[in-house]
């Protein structure tokens, strides 16, 4: 959420800003706010006028009283009686003025960072750089999902009786590998001086507004019926919102956390879900990586965060790239983000296994995360989140990458520790 200050003071920017995300629709939102924020301050000024007003006919009451004059005192507290009416006509229409006004503000987007590729959807992202040789192997590479299912290691028709689309089972080795990676995550991060955490797995709607626009509210959360909990999308969520309404010190920031999570999403108006494999599903696991930093270090985060990922899977032995994300792939409260892609080496291509994003302070004002400066002042903080691992989809990345001719998967030497010092699985039955 942006400072109404700054809509005031800037309105062609913003303006510009939604024009350059392709949401034409919000333009109006701009000049509601505006005036919206006008009539806030002229009932405030008033308010403040008539306090002063009543203050000031209270001193004179007393004095009238300890003059004997009872009957001008009288007269003065009928004065009293109108002005308290007046401030609560007023003190009414000044909360209903805020509550549509937050709710308005919370619908602009967070101004994009000025190198931000312009382009409508994701496919006017920018690839940036690669990292590791994209191979292709001499033999076939099957389907993800006959991979696992070689192993014994993924059933989805079972998993549709019991919860339907978009659930699974992984089982055996497959799930021991699940299991190595997110515990690598988590000591990757861990060596990287973040602090392990385990969050909440619900959150109050209050929170989800926070950290979300309303249109990801509505296309991703799950509702717990009858209660105000909703089921987290990615334990970003719950890990921003710990710190609501909080005065940090200075000295406390940075704040880095690694948190692990299960993760639940509707996936409304996504691109499906998908019958047989696991790349877009209902629930997942992942571990993530959250950082609260004054803002003239949220940018060195940013490029920080993302470098972790590309690390990291280099060290399991897969190929990445970076691509940076264009202005209308970017969610309302991204300043920039950044996907990290695996190689695929059967769909020769690659897809997202991370994203990485600095949102600036959209989430701190939403939920009032500030800290307080040595001279006294207080800050609103930068807040930025990346995903660190996030099977099973990075599984896909995993398996294929490390897939041997005969079916076999080798173990890279990172995860091994991981695995009971295993050097590769191996299938249960043929693939081929």
């Amino acid at each position: 959420m942006l400072d109404i200050k700054f809509v005031r003071e800037n309105r062609e920017k913003v303006e510009e800003n939604i024009r350059k995300k392709f949401q034409d629709q919000k333009l109006p939102l701009v000049g509601e706010v505006i005036q919206l924020d006008e009539e806030y301050r002229t009932l405030k000024v008033k308010g403040d006028n008539l306090r002063q007003e009543r203050n000031s006919v209270s001193n004179e009451i007393g004095t009238l009283m300890r003059e004997g004059k009872r009957e001008e005192a009288e007269e003065r507290k009928k004065q009293v009686v109108e002005i308290n009416d007046q401030l609560k006509d007023i003190e009414e229409k000044e909360e209903s003025i805020s509550r549509e006004l937050k709710e308005k503000m919370m619908k602009i987007p967070n101004m994009i960072a000025d190198d931000v590729p312009i382009g409508e959807d994701d496919s006017k992202n920018v690839e940036e750089a690669r990292f590791g040789e994209p191979v292709v192997p001499d033999f076939e590479i099957p389907y993800h999902a006959d991979i696992m299912a070689s192993f014994n290691g993924l059933d989805k028709e079972a998993a549709g009786r019991v919860s339907g689309n978009g659930f699974y089972y992984l089982m055996g080795d497959v799930a021991r590998v699940h299991s190595a990676v997110l515990a690598y995550a988590r000591d990757f991060m861990i060596n990287k001086g973040f602090t392990y955490c385990i969050p909440p797995f619900m959150i109050h709607s209050d929170a989800v507004d926070g950290v979300m626009s309303f249109e990801e509210k509505e296309n991703m959360m799950y509702k717990i019926q009858g209660e105000d909990l909703y089921l987290i999308g990615t334990s970003e969520h719950s890990m921003i919102a710990k710190f609501k309404d909080q005065i940090l010190k200075e000295s406390d920031l940075p704040i880095t956390m690694t948190s692990y999570s299960p993760c639940f999403r509707k996936e409304v108006g996504a691109h499906g879900i998908e019958e047989r494999g696991i790349y877009r599903i209902h629930q997942f696991e992942k571990q993530e990586m959250v950082v609260l930093c004054k803002k003239e270090d949220s940018e060195e985060w940013y490029n920080k965060m993302w470098n972790y990922s590309v690390e990291l899977f280099r060290s399991l032995d897969i190929p990445v790239r970076k691509l940076v994300c264009c202005s209308g792939d970017l969610a309302d409260l991204k300043y920039r983000s950044c996907d990290i892609e695996a190689w695929s080496p059967r769909q020769k291509k690659y897809f997202e296994v991370c994203s990485c994003s600095n949102l600036t302070d959209a989430q701190a004002r939403r939920l009032a995360i500030r800290y307080k400066k040595e001279n006294g002042e207080k800050e609103l903080v930068h807040t930025l989140n990346n995903t660190v691992i996030a099977p099973p989809r990075m599984l896909i990345a995993f398996f294929e990458n490390n897939l041997c001719a005969d079916g076999s998967v080798n173990i890279p030497v990172a995860l091994r520790p991981y695995m009971g010092g295993i050097e590769k699985i191996f299938p249960k039955k043929d693939i081929h």
